[in-house]
């Protein structure tokens, strides 16, 4: 079947068959792929990033798609990619040859790709994903799916152009027992009266001290994993852990060129949660306050003046004030609450505290007598049974809609955290415009919704 042809018959298939096909609250692998399970009905996927946490997305993804092609700027990791990818479809009936590419662009000029997953470090996902909606791909992209506010409104626009299908990888939404689900589902049913304050604990980045210039290794092409950010000296430096301290690969998460810290690492899982909590996905805060934050390296304008180590904020404390007067805290952790990671949740009538292991508080263990309505999980989730993320996804390619985790929502709870970064490295209260997205009275803190784009790298929209 046509690339062209597959495309019209997934836009046309019934969803009776994969729903018939899951149990309503959880999805089990083996039952997750039957409405896909014949190759003409099936997806073809292109990945594009196959490190360290494609291992969960790109398998996951293959439940209902055949990967075609794996591209990553380093060669082991695309060597990686390719060999589990041919691993899984190697049972009788699913061979299929996989190519291997250095550039992501390969992959978005294939007509026969109808489906890319982006498990890049975060100051590619923008370009990347803006790129294959425009080359007619539907989109799974890890969180946090921005480095900047401009970059949302860029991705948002270009998704609106092209209809694509769009996924984030922010899973809480859809998984972890539905813990996360079930906590804003107690909200909705007003089973805490109405919810005032959340207060999320999302731990702070670590600390490296100075890091030595080191050798590119073989195999890693320096220059294109650099992409938009400012050319820089490649470092290294072997550790105990499993990826050493360095300015690449996981470790990436810890420089402001190219991550922003935990405040978009576990905050694009927990932020997220919070305004889906505090039913304020359309919107924003009206003002941002820096309490505290510590950084590692000393800032000059919001810049770090030392670029031979982490520069991701270790602790910090942010709030959050919405036009309703709902306050969101924002902190690596919150000792005097007891907690060290998760949402505490706090209303007229009580609180509840969630996070990936467990949904506690009075409202939780009323739902012994009083079950969840199944109307409002539904609701919550879209119409659409909830249970498993990268299902809710190809369903949605199906029907055409968009997935649990949207572009839309999204967007606004990265802007939340991309505030909260600004404040910190200006080290001063923002007033912010949630009409018109946009840094109210301090020209030069609005300066920082952008970022300067490296000749050759530039997003174009």
């Amino acid at each position: 079947m046509s690339s062209t042809n597959r495309r019209s018959f997934l836009k046309a298939a019934s969803l009776a068959s994969l729903a018939s096909a899951v149990s309503p609250y959880w999805f089990a692998p083996s039952s997750m792929a039957a409405a896909f399970r014949s190759p003409n009905e099936r997806p073809i996927l292109g990945c594009i990033g196959t490190g360290d946490r494609w291992n969960g997305v790109g398998p996951a993804a293959m439940n209902f798609a055949d990967c075609a092609a794996v591209c990553d700027v380093d060669v082991a990791h695309v060597e990686k990619g390719k060999a589990k990818a041919l691993e899984l479809q190697s049972k009788p009936g699913a061979e299929r040859t996989v190519d291997m590419y250095e550039d992501y662009r390969k992959i978005l000029d294939r007509p026969d790709i109808d489906v890319v997953t982006i498990v890049t470090p975060d100051h590619w996902h923008s370009k990347i994903a803006i790129e294959a909606m425009k080359a007619g791909k539907d989109v799974y992209c890890e969180k946090p799916l921005t480095l900047t506010i401009e970059e949302g409104k860029q991705i948002r626009k270009v998704l609106e152009e092209t209809g694509r299908v769009f996924q984030v990888g922010t899973q809480q939404r859809s998984e972890m027992d539905l813990r996360f689900l079930h906590a804003v589902a107690l909200i909705r049913e007003g089973r805490i009266g109405e919810l005032k304050t959340v207060t999320v604990a999302i731990g702070g980045a670590p600390s490296s001290g100075p890091i030595d210039v080191a050798d590119v290794p073989s195999g890693l092409n320096w220059d294109m994993w650099l992409g938009q950010a400012p050319a820089t000296e490649y470092r290294f430096r072997k550790t105990d852990s499993k990826y050493g301290n360095s300015r690449c690969h996981y470790e990436f998460r810890w420089w402001y060129e190219y991550s922003g810290g935990k405040m978009t690492d576990w905050g694009a899982h927990h932020v997220d949660i919070a305004a889906w909590a505090f039913n304020l996905e359309n919107t924003g805060p009206v003002k941002v306050e820096p309490v505290m934050a510590v950084h590692p390296v000393a800032f000059e304008n919001g810049v770090p003046t030392d670029p031979t180590q982490y520069n991701t904020a270790t602790s910090f404390h942010v709030t959050a004030t919405f036009a309703n007067d709902a306050v969101l805290h924002i902190r690596d952790r919150a000792d005097e609450l007891g907690f060290e990671n998760g949402l505490m949740l706090e209303g007229t009538e009580g609180r509840i505290f969630v996070n990936r292991g467990k949904l506690t508080g009075a409202a939780v263990d009323s739902m012994k007598d009083t079950p969840l309505k199944e109307e409002t999980l539904k609701q919550l989730y879209k119409g659409k049974q909830p249970g498993n993320h990268m299902k809710n996804f190809f369903e949605c390619i199906v029907d055409r809609t968009q997935p649990i985790s949207d572009v839309h929502s999204h967007h606004r709870a990265m802007t939340v955290c991309h505030l909260a970064n600004i404040s910190i490295r200006l080290n001063r209260t923002l007033q912010w415009d949630p009409e018109k997205e946009q840094i109210v009275g301090d020209p030069d803190a609005a300066l920082w919704q952008a970022r300067e784009q490296r000749k050759g790298y530039e997003i174009q929209v």
